[in-house]
């Protein structure tokens, strides 16, 4: 019997290669290929897989948030993350989203292989340099909404956007920009976005 795959990726050519190499194995085999995070749930119900491989970066929804609703719409497939982005926030995020594994793209294909049917068998597999600088890293220091307000800020709007995006007075906004700062050891909101974006908190 083999292992059903699905795997998500915004890349196309990144998702055939990653098919292609898989489909080689003799005991896995690529039931679903989307491109879009909101695609996923739709492809599992339908393609039925055993484990989805996800990008985390992916429009529509990100693969951390497709991972979460995986877990709850379709309780039974198991989550690989495959991403360019070894940022430590990442993987602790996926992981209290529900994913089972994590491993950078660069992973040899015989490992990437290993690693699918380790996550199949109900094992956790963790990129090892990944999950060192995790432990280094810690916990984003930043509140849920501090989080919002510097995704928002990223995109370079006023205060006054952000505020009305977020549905938040002004004061409210400034306030968490200021808080958001000084957790990262910024100097300018645009820095503290970067730094967050960087540990993988946003």
């Amino acid at each position: 019997m083999s292992i059903r795959l699905l795997i998500a990726d915004d890349q196309a050519l990144v998702r055939g290669a990653l098919a292609a190499l898989l489909d080689l194995e003799p005991d896995l085999e690529v039931v679903s290929e989307v491109g879009r995070g909101d695609e996923v749930i739709p492809a599992a119900q339908k393609s039925k897989p055993d484990v989805a491989l996800l990008d985390v970066e992916m429009p529509g929804l990100d693969g951390i948030e497709a991972a979460a609703a995986l877990r709850s719409a379709v309780p039974g497939v198991r989550v690989l993350m495959v991403t360019t982005f070894g940022r430590p926030g990442y993987l602790r995020r996926a992981m209290e989203a529900g994913a089972a594994g994590f491993v950078v793209k660069d992973t040899p294909a015989a490992q990437l292989a290993d690693a699918v049917r380790r996550v199949h068998q109900g094992l956790r597999v963790v990129d090892p340099s990944l999950a060192a600088e995790t432990l280094v890293a810690g916990t984003s220091p930043l509140t849920a909404r501090e989080s919002d307000v510097l995704r928002s800020a990223r995109h370079g709007g006023t205060v006054a956007d952000i505020a009305k995006e977020l549905h938040l007075s002004e004061g409210t906004v400034r306030n968490h920009l200021s808080a958001a700062i000084g957790k990262t050891g910024a100097r300018t909101r645009a820095e503290a976005a970067r730094i967050a974006l960087d540990n993988g908190w946003l």
